[in-house]
């Protein structure tokens, strides 16, 4: 087992969750720093889940590589559970984004009507 292939792996499967993160939750604040229209938010939205699978199939490709090649004298000294660590907790944030957003509404500026209101045009 390679180590260090495997840690190479994981930090790319890392990144591409970091990004996957932002470009699905952070699209609109990105877009305000950028100045993007809203065609180019979502050129950019498309180029980042893109980036973000082509990133992590090769992360997963290049740790399967890792677990399946022999070892060699440099890979005693490396660690992976950090990688793991890091893993495991960028999934857990992404699954309570995920979370969070089913309960926001949809503008920050607009509160969710309470039973019986209704809405005057």
């Amino acid at each position: 087992m390679r180590k260090r292939t495997i840690r190479s792996g994981m930090r790319l499967v890392l990144a591409a969750l970091v990004v996957i993160i932002i470009t699905s939750f952070y699209l609109e604040r990105v877009g305000d720093i950028l100045s993007l229209s809203f065609e180019a938010e979502m050129r950019f939205y498309q180029l980042g889940i893109f980036c973000a699978a082509a990133a992590g199939g090769y992360g997963v490709v290049l740790a399967v590589f890792g677990l399946v090649l022999p070892g060699t004298n440099k890979d005693t000294g490396v660690r992976v559970m950090p990688s793991f660590f890091m893993i495991v907790a960028v999934v857990s944030l992404f699954f309570y984004l995920l979370a969070a957003s089913f309960d926001a509404p949809a503008d920050p500026h607009r509160e969710r009507l309470r039973p019986g209101e209704t809405i005057t045009i």
